[in-house]
């Protein structure tokens, strides 16, 4: 089965340069697409590894697109998405290739394994659960199901990218399917989780930008499909009003984050949509 790959750039270091090691050989072609905004090329194009540079910081959202419209002239069919900080070794790909390979892939919108982010939840070995949401890094998606549903929308810039992308697949009829019996190590950004009574509370210390961003999109994904995941559309909003407790109880920066999130639920009220400095 032929694979392709799509990385996302975003001033990487030399940590995130050198991960490519870890996956470049299990894939046909990797699309490097680098929303930086400064003039450094970090890599150099080979017969394997498309270099795009966009210049600017155009989000998580069109960069994927960028990826995968080039994968779909290239005549690939499935295209394994990447974050600069992903690394998946050969055994990981080969077990998802082999997966795709041995089933009915009609309605599969995507594969991923399952991704341990040192959390609590069990893992049900061997199992194959259809998710309502799975995070973008380390998954395959079926780019015939993508050309169907209009792709990642850029407007989210990040933030939700994912969210909606899984929660738009199963719209359209599509399947998002976690392998459990295959593990892949995920470091989630600047997670400290902090003790108080007892009790064990997560905090991301995402900055006041990425807390707009949450807010806003999160408000967005609610309206969207209500319909289809009224729960789990509520429940989204419940963990952000939780993580204003959280904020002011342990994190830095609390008066910029607060603010940047209630400018996020205003925005989400007046329609406002893509980078933020762009609207401004």
């Amino acid at each position: 089965m032929k694979l392709a790959a799509v990385v996302v750039f975003y001033k990487p270091d030399k940590d995130n340069i050198n991960n490519i090691n870890s996956y470049i050989d299990s894939v046909d072609k990797l699309y490097v697409v680098d929303n930086s905004e400064d003039d450094i090329e970090y890599i150099k194009d080979t017969s394997k590894i498309k270099y795009i540079k966009l210049h600017d910081n155009k989000g998580i959202a069109y960069a994927l697109n960028v990826g995968a419209k080039e994968a779909i002239k290239d005549k690939y069919k499935w295209l394994l998405t990447l974050d600069q900080d992903s690394k998946m070794n050969s055994n990981i790909i080969n077990k998802m290739k082999y997966y795709l390979l041995n089933n009915n892939t009609k309605y599969i919108g995507l594969i991923c394994p399952y991704q341990d982010i040192d959390s609590k939840e069990d893992v049900k070995n061997g199992d194959v659960e259809d998710m309502i949401e799975v995070m973008t890094s380390g998954n395959i998606i079926n780019l015939d199901a993508y050309k169907k549903i209009g792709g990642f929308k850029d407007w989210l810039f990040i933030d939700c990218v994912d969210t909606d992308y899984c929660m738009n697949l199963h719209k359209h009829g599509y399947k998002v399917l976690r392998l459990n019996n295959i593990v892949m190590k995920h470091k989630l950004g600047n997670l400290v989780v902090h003790k108080l009574f007892g009790k064990e509370y997560p905090c991301y210390n995402h900055n006041p930008i990425r807390r707009y961003y949450i807010v806003r999109n999160n408000n967005y994904i609610h309206d969207m499909y209500y319909d289809l995941y009224p729960e789990y559309c509520d429940h989204l909003l419940r963990i952000q009003r939780g993580q204003v407790k959280r904020i002011i109880a342990f994190e830095d920066n609390k008066i910029n984050k607060l603010k940047m999130m209630y400018k996020g639920y205003k925005d989400y009220k007046k329609g406002v949509k893509g980078r933020i400095d762009k609207n401004e």
